[in-house]
């Protein structure tokens, strides 16, 4: 987490760094998307419903989270469909906010949401209890929905002392057991701590840590989808 530490005092928050618009597609990318296998319309749908850590941020079309995710299911003979709800700079207030919207204007019900945020809550020093409360809200949206939810956490930054840590660490584990959800602890686990797999500015992974994202989270998506397989 060294590297994660040092980040914080570059850039605040994720992606207020990072809100800028998703690059043009390159000829690689038109010609990755030609490729791709067609995905079934009656495939399930996957929301992925996060930050810039899920929305792709400095990346090509077919480098972030939902397609890196989409493509490693297909991999596994798993076709679904993956829609990226990620949005650059948003905290868990600014989430809350928008969940009902995107449960709303989604073209069916989801399979599965993930769930992915708190970084900009924390990168912010907001205070934990807000960022559970919200988490929590979320949470209980999906489950009056009836929605099953992948929660991927994170970790405070060491610079932000024991304290913080101590209240700010143990949301998602709680909050995933009270929900009974599926649960990833720690989003850039195997990725943040390896130089080659981040953006410069040590906060977002590049195509590469995406990927290693992907795949970790693909046996977890794939145990929640009904008939996965």
């Amino acid at each position: 987490m060294a590297i994660y530490g040092a980040a914080l005092a570059l850039c605040q928050p994720l992606a207020a760094c990072g809100s800028a618009e998703t690059p043009a597609a390159s000829t690689s990318d038109k010609a990755a998307a030609k490729n791709s296998p067609a995905i079934p319309a009656d495939a399930p749908l996957v929301i992925a419903f996060g930050d810039s850590l899920y929305a792709g941020y400095q990346l090509g079309p077919n480098e972030g989270l939902a397609p890196q995710l989409q493509a490693a299911l297909l991999a596994d003979g798993v076709a679904a469909r993956v829609q990226n709800a990620g949005v650059s700079g948003d905290t868990t207030a600014a989430g809350r906010q928008r969940l009902a919207y995107v449960l709303d204007n989604a073209r069916v019900k989801p399979a599965l949401v993930l769930l992915g945020l708190g970084g900009n809550d924390m990168l912010r020093g907001i205070g934990p209890d807000e960022t559970r409360a919200n988490l929590d809200a979320m949470l209980a949206e999906l489950k009056k929905r009836e929605i099953p939810v992948l929660l991927t956490g994170m970790v405070a930054a060491p610079n932000l002392g024991g304290d913080y840590a101590r209240k700010f660490n143990p949301i998602f584990p709680e909050l995933a057991g009270k929900y009974g959800v599926s649960f990833y602890p720690f989003i850039l686990d195997n990725v943040v701590t390896d130089k080659a797999l981040m953006l410069g500015d040590n906060l977002h992974p590049n195509a590469k840590g995406v990927t290693v994202m992907a795949e970790a989270l693909a046996p977890l998506v794939e145990q929640a989808l009904p008939d996965a397989g």
